[in-house]
């Protein structure tokens, strides 16, 4: 009886680890990221004068983040904070970065070019884009739901969110669960807390 006791047991510890190893695996594997819904479509022009669309980083995990080049308050750190995440990521063919002026009458193809230069930037996937000034502002607020706006009464004439989208290699945005469990949608890219957070997951959907 008690050999077929532990033949018994084997049989059922066994079954669990067919079925749990994988699931295991998959959450190593940073599966347990929340997939929040596809990136909008968009497409724009680069710092070269290259068409880059959201197919173009298809097979790619990458971050986005709207801005613009003279803004006077939060858009210096969160360059800065992308640039600590290229030189994270440096030489990585499947990472890449976005960066979309919500300024394009000022920020057009040259100055995006100077702007990237000035920052340090080296990394070949990381593209600064301009287009039609309606377009992204739509694909901001309404693509995105990140918020981007024109205010002539605050400094530097805009106004807009901090905050880094993170893209998986399918364009699917991910993002973390925060302590009470809901999804956080987007990651801080003012505080380093938040830049700390996306890189660790940056590196979870790489591994995917």
């Amino acid at each position: 009886m008690k050999n077929k006791s532990y033949i018994g047991i084997s049989f059922i510890i066994l079954v669990f680890g067919i079925y749990a190893i994988p699931k295991i695996i998959d959450r190593l594997k940073g599966n347990d990221l929340v997939e929040i819904g596809p990136v909008p479509n968009f497409e724009l022009t680069n710092q070269n004068n290259q068409k880059i669309s959201n197919k173009d980083y298809k097979g790619k995990v990458y971050i986005l983040e709207f801005f613009f080049s003279t803004c006077p308050s939060i858009c210096p750190i969160m360059n800065k904070n992308m640039v600590e995440i290229q030189n994270e990521f440096f030489g990585n063919p499947n990472f890449g970065q976005v960066s979309i002026t919500i300024n394009p009458e000022n920020d057009t193809v040259e100055v995006l070019k100077n702007h990237a230069k000035n920052l340090g930037v080296t990394s070949k996937n990381w593209n600064f884009l301009t287009g039609d000034k309606k377009y992204i502002m739509s694909l901001s607020n309404k693509g995105f739901n990140i918020y981007a706006g024109q205010n002539d009464k605050v400094a530097g004439g805009f106004e807009h969110s901090g905050l880094f989208a993170l893209v998986d290699k399918n364009g699917v945005i991910r993002c973390r669960k925060d302590a009470q469990g809901n999804p956080i949608m987007y990651y801080d890219g003012l505080e380093k807390e938040g830049v700390n957070a996306i890189k660790q997951d940056i590196k979870l959907l790489l591994e995917e």
